[in-house]
């Protein structure tokens, strides 16, 4: 079932190109599961690379490199939490968690955006952090129609911060989120 990276961690010096090797990783432990969370559904399930000490460093470390300049990183909820505090580590920076709706104490900055069926909502405190000036990427685990990516994006905008591009694991390209993202910088470790 789950496969587990039998080199050592390794750090940047020993990764020559840490984005390919990132989609290697990838590519070997990534599970698909047919049918979910829908029928004709076929998620792809980043818990085996997560939970495997080399395999979660090789995408972190890859993350990290297109970070140039980032001064904050802001993990989307939830796996992009995980994935935030760890590049976060690496680059010596903050991170900020971009919540669900309803998930943090008021007052809160929010933005609504919508899903294939409804809408949803992410939300960032209204205080207590100073975003104006500050420069920072967005993390999250996948890019599918782009609009948590987006929301999250115009949210850190209205609160003052440089929203210098998105790094996301894995993209779904047939689901076009480039497209809604428009002009930001997004860098995807495998494109599926």
């Amino acid at each position: 079932m789950g496969r587990r990276l039998e080199h050592g961690p390794l750090g940047a010096a020993h990764v020559s190109d840490p984005r390919s090797e990132a989609a290697r990783v990838l590519r070997e432990m990534t599970r698909e599961v047919a049918d979910f969370p829908e029928p004709g559904i076929q998620f792809k399930d980043l818990t085996p690379v997560l939970a495997d000490a080399t395999g979660l460093s090789i995408v972190t470390e890859a993350l990290a490199a297109v970070a140039d300049g980032a001064d904050l990183v802001a993990g989307i909820d939830a796996r992009g939490f995980l994935l935030g505090a760890a590049v976060a580590t690496r680059l010596g920076t903050g991170v900020l968690a971009v919540r669900k709706g309803g998930k943090l104490p008021p007052p809160v900055l929010s933005e609504t955006y919508d899903l294939e069926y409804g809408s949803a909502t992410l939300e960032i405190p209204a205080d207590g952090i100073v975003l104006t000036g500050r420069r920072v990427l967005i993390i999250d685990d996948v890019l599918a129609t782009g609009g948590t990516v987006r929301a999250a994006t115009e949210l850190l905008r209205r609160a003052g911060a440089e929203v210098i591009g998105a790094a996301v694991v894995l993209e779904l390209s047939a689901l076009d989120g480039r497209g809604l993202v428009g002009a930001l910088p997004v860098t995807s470790l495998s494109v599926v």
